[in-house]
């Protein structure tokens, strides 16, 4: 099967999961003509139905060899492999929008370069109905070939918007996890001060805005803490230095105490603070607690 979807408006894509559904309706609303193929056919074989513009082909090989460029979303990197283990990659523009390690996303890249195809690592910050959607904030993370890239960027575009972030094929995959890190941190949080009050006559409701509100005014700090984690000067423009909130941190845990609630949440941060506090970096902001972070 040669070239079935030609024009830069075709592409192949591999993977019909919930993710892998959505990007492919965004796609066909999009105009552009698909071949898909499923482990489970049975879903390639519906899309195809109801979507004019989409072919669904019996093999992930018949899928590589009907367009250039090739979408693959999968479960999992070894999958990713079985896949394409007798798919011919030569000449091909390999995009993965399965979720790795930068380590597994490099590792691929090479494997990818090997057998004759410019390869492209993905990570979409976006859930299922958040793709095709204007508006709604989602966007993938780019990286390796830049020339794959530049050449299939409006295609990549039209489910999600893109945001290149290098040659290495492993920093779309370091993106995706650090800010997902952040965001877990995040909810910690959250639940931790869900929890405080989960008992009282206060309703969740209520503390919801203003959760958000401070969680919002306290965002601002990120970016003076990457101008210092950059210059190495953690003491510059510093309001409650370290020292500070560490004596301030037993409040916080007396208060859980009060009100019945686990300190799990919050001891593993507060525990390097005082670290960073006992090595002489009281007058610090909490930037140095990343650097005991590196093993």
């Amino acid at each position: 099967m040669t070239d079935n979807n030609t024009g830069s408006r075709s592409l192949s894509l591999l993977g019909l999961g919930a993710m892998g559904t959505a990007l492919a309706a965004a796609w066909q609303g999009a105009g552009h003509a698909l071949t898909v193929w499923n482990r489970t056919p049975g879903r390639a074989a519906v899309l195809a139905d109801v979507a004019p513009a989409v072919v669904a082909v019996p093999t992930a090989a018949d899928a590589v060899a009907a367009n250039r460029l090739v979408v693959v979303c999968l479960l999992d990197d070894d999958s990713v492999g079985e896949a394409l283990a007798d798919a011919d990659l030569t000449g091909k523009d390999l995009v993965n929008l399965t979720t790795s390690t930068p380590a597994q996303a490099r590792a691929r890249a090479e494997w990818a370069r090997e057998r004759g195809a410019r390869y492209l690592d993905g990570g979409i910050m976006a859930v299922p109905p958040m793709i095709g959607v204007a508006g709604s904030g989602a966007y993938v993370f780019c990286s390796g070939s830049r020339g794959l890239f530049d050449a299939h960027r409006d295609t990549l575009s039209a489910p999600a918007g893109t945001t290149y972030v290098g040659e290495d094929a492993g920093f779309a995959a370091l993106h995706d996890v650090a800010l997902l890190s952040a965001m877990y941190g995040m909810f910690s949080g959250v639940a931790h001060a869900f929890a405080l009050i989960r008992k009282e006559e206060i309703a969740p409701t209520d503390l919801a805005p203003l959760l958000t509100s401070w969680l919002t005014a306290m965002g601002q700090s990120v970016g003076s803490m990457a101008g210092h984690l950059e210059d190495g000067d953690y003491t510059t423009g510093v309001v409650s230095n370290l020292a500070m909130q560490v004596a301030g941190s037993a409040t916080l845990l007396r208060t859980a105490e009060e009100q019945g609630v686990s300190t799990e949440l919050l001891t593993p941060y507060l525990a390097l603070m005082k670290q960073r506090l006992a090595a002489g970096h009281g007058e610090e902001d909490t930037t140095g607690v990343t650097d005991l972070l590196l093993r």
